[in-house]
């Protein structure tokens, strides 16, 4: 099973056919890696070269990474001289493997964590995050921090997808001037350029699941607390996630698990499978399986690229053994998909004041200490954080929060009874095993109840932008989504590298 993991998460176009060289290294897999790493074909430093070369010739077009770590060689060399210490060392996993972390994503060392914000360059937090501590048992090399939509875009409404303060304005590198979307952009359109093999993001509500989309990557939402949040600058802990934009199976398996510094993650842990998640990445698994398809999110009549696109994907279905349940509708669906009717409005402003200045005044060194600090840092520094062009709408509504009352606990009760009369209901009367979306529209149904997605490149609209489709499930349902995914992937293998059009 040579092609076990072909680039699950950025589909493997290119196989180690030249030794290691720069042309073989753009699009391959983590077993690729390996092979070639036991072949004596390839060392970390020389994959870490790699990368870091073609980021800093790169990122001056894409702004998809902040920084580089200055310990990365470093970190390769140590384990090469392990692979070579154990003769040959690990043949799979993340040993030897960079890794790019959002910029949310706490790292203690010489790298700044920051949400893409000036106001906390030069802070310094008390230890690494929970999944980072994971990678680092895992032997991944940490290459550095990526760029994001600002406070995963929760500063000013009128920002564009992909900007901030400390990299400007990410860009696609399909189509440049197109949408890279966010909050996680940087991460994806890393991964999608072949600046790295993985990357890690964080989602709240579609930031994986849009810009892995977006850049024809896939990208795996997990369940609520499948994944540690400490250490990652929150948004709404009720909903946030880490998820990953790359070899998402080998990743997944790295960073699931209990951490005491995270409730959730107790809760979460009765869902990870005996035997990790790589046994599901199976060729035929979509047989036997029933999709509820959402049909309002199909609506594409006066955009007949997408629709013939979607159309052949659900005959795709049927030929490798799936079940189509077709013209489902949510109930309350227009209330779920909708920010503020949903309570998610209500909820997360509270949310983010509280959880962020608890984050704040938890940080060993830092030039602010509350989200009013932050606020009084951008109002000094007008033309660095471009408050003109984008004010700090979204902060002064979260600013004015005071707290968890009668409101927010109204907004909760309501999303509880939208989750459990909304996707738990229509999937257990219909007996189904995913509900199938667009990607654009999967993250929202997806959020308020903690549920796992996973996006997988399902092909290019008329200007050669990518679109993804999207699988949802229920909490603990990653192995059927996984095997789905997996399958539609290798049945269809859509992804093409970027072109970096105008």
């Amino acid at each position: 099973m040579d092609n076990l993991v072909m680039k699950f998460m950025m589909l493997s176009l290119l196989l180690f056919v030249h030794h290691g060289t720069a042309s073989t290294i753009k699009e391959a897999t983590i077993e690729g890696i390996h092979k070639a790493f036991k072949a004596n074909e390839l060392t970390s430093r020389r994959l870490v070269e790699f990368y870091l070369n073609r980021t800093r010739v790169l990122n001056p077009q894409l702004h998809a990474v902040l920084e580089l770590n200055p310990d990365a060689l470093s970190q390769a060399d140590e384990a090469d001289k392990k692979r070579l210490d154990h003769h040959g060392g690990s043949s799979s996993g993340l040993q030897g493997i960079p890794v790019l972390l959002k910029d949310t994503i706490a790292t203690t060392g010489r790298m700044n964590t920051t949400a893409g914000s000036l106001a906390l360059v030069g802070s310094v937090v008390p230890r690494d995050a929970g999944v980072v501590a994971k990678l680092k048992v895992a032997g991944a090399i940490i290459l550095g921090k990526a760029s994001l939509s600002e406070w995963s875009y929760f500063r000013s409404s009128e920002a564009p997808n992909g900007w901030c303060g400390r990299g400007g304005q990410g860009k696609n590198p399909y189509v440049l001037s197109a949408d890279p979307c966010g909050s996680s952009s940087g991460s994806a359109i890393a991964v999608a350029a072949n600046m790295v093999m993985v990357s890690l993001g964080t989602e709240t509500e579609g930031s994986i699941i849009c810009p892995s989309s977006a850049n024809s990557v896939v990208g795996i939402k997990p369940t609520l607390g499948l994944t540690s949040r400490s250490g990652v600058i929150p948004l709404s802990p009720r909903q946030d996630t880490i998820g990953t934009v790359t070899d998402a199976v080998h990743v997944l398996e790295a960073i699931v698990g209990l951490d005491l510094r995270d409730e959730a993650t107790r809760k979460a842990s009765k869902f990870i499978p005996v035997g990790g998640y790589r046994q599901f990445l199976k060729a035929d698994g979509l047989k036997g399986k029933k999709l509820g398809i959402l049909k309002n999110f199909f609506d594409f009549s006066e955009e007949p690229v997408l629709n013939e696109t979607f159309v052949r994907h659900f005959a795709t279905f049927r030929r490798e053994g799936a079940t189509l349940v077709e013209n489902l509708v949510l109930a309350n669906e227009s209330t779920i998909m909708d920010f503020e009717a949903s309570g998610q409005e209500t909820a997360i402003l509270a949310e983010f004041k509280l959880y962020l200045n608890q984050y704040l005044l938890e940080l060993h060194q830092s030039p602010v200490r509350s989200l009013a600090d932050i606020i009084a840092f951008n109002n000094n520094h007008p033309v660095e954080e471009k408050i003109k062009e984008w004010p700090q709408d979204i902060f002064a509504n979260v600013e004015r929060t005071n707290g968890i009352g009668e409101a927010e606990r109204l907004a909760l009760r309501k999303m509880e009874r939208l989750s459990r009369n909304g996707i738990e209901r229509l999937m257990e009367e219909k007996s189904l095993d995913a509900i199938l979306t667009p990607a654009s529209g999967c993250g929202t149904i997806l959020a308020i109840g903690g549920y796992p997605g996973i996006s997988v490149p399902a092909g290019y609209d008329q200007d050669g932008i990518p679109i993804g489709l999207c699988f949802g499930g229920l909490k603990g349902s990653e192995p059927k989504l996984i095997e789905m995914a997996y399958s539609f992937e290798q049945a269809t293998k859509v992804r093409k590298p970027p072109a970096f059009k105008p």
